[in-house]
């Protein structure tokens, strides 16, 4: 597998993200590629950015989670919060690179990606093509940030071991690999955290990707979500939340 980081300018507040793309990525795109996306530069087109003058960060995460955590329980000022079924600090808020700004996560983050793909085939006549729209995020228990997917589109999302044998000939019973947030960790590692200027990242010959020809199903959107009921860690979460 290859990753390369596609270099830009500073992007503004408002630009068209079908610009951008035609002007940086054109001459990269081919078919069975993925193309990794960071949301923030998403949401600094789609103008989802709050002024700090205008709001506290804690006014917006009590608007932007669906779960927060009592706000006293935080350090460095950053709160746990679910905020559509990910378990994500401040709602995906975000300070960085923002110029006095704060960035919301993107509007209909999923049909975005479909957009993005959808826009993408047809311009450059492809018919194998991976969006994957990426963001931070923390692992309990572990120091240091790795990448999650926010949306995608153009595979299918899970890799499944069930049914298959180990080794010593036993089956596995519910292994399955999380493509998405594998591929946005390898991405995030490249594009970068601070003042890389590498929003976006194009991954080759990515193992155990079936590209797909067609937008996922609800079914499939559905197959990668958890509820906290069923979630190995509901017994925490239960005891948090």
């Amino acid at each position: 597998m290859q990753i390369e980081g596609v270099y830009t300018h500073r992007i503004e507040c408002g630009e068209a993200l079908e610009k951008i793309l035609d002007y940086y990525i054109s001459k990269l795109l081919r078919e069975e590629i993925i193309l990794a996306i960071t949301s923030k530069i998403i949401s600094i087109c789609q103008k989802q950015v709050i002024s700090k003058t205008s709001s506290s960060k804690e006014e917006l995460i009590k608007e932007e989670s669906d779960v927060i955590i009592n706000a006293d329980h935080n350090f460095y000022g950053i709160c746990l919060t679910i905020k559509d079924n990910i378990l994500i600090p401040s709602a995906g808020i975000d300070e960085s690179n923002g110029n006095e700004m704060y960035i919301l996560h993107p509007k209909n983050i999923q049909k975005t990606a479909i957009s993005i793909w959808n826009y993408l085939r047809t311009k450059f006549c492809l018919r194998y093509i991976g969006i994957l729209i990426t963001d931070s995020n923390i692992t309990p228990m572990r120091l240091g940030v790795t990448g999650i997917a926010l949306g995608w589109c153009g595979f299918k999302p899970l890799y499944s071991y069930i049914g298959k044998s180990d080794l010593y000939s036993n089956q596995f019973k519910v292994t399955q690999i999380n493509l998405l947030d594998a591929l946005a960790t390898c991405a995030v590692l490249v594009m970068g955290e601070g003042a890389e200027q590498t929003p976006m990242a194009i991954i080759k010959n990515a193992p155990k990707i079936h590209f797909l020809t067609r937008p996922p199903t609800m079914e499939e959107e559905r197959s990668i979500r958890v509820s906290m009921k069923e979630d190995l860690y509901s017994p925490l979460l239960k005891k948090i939340f």
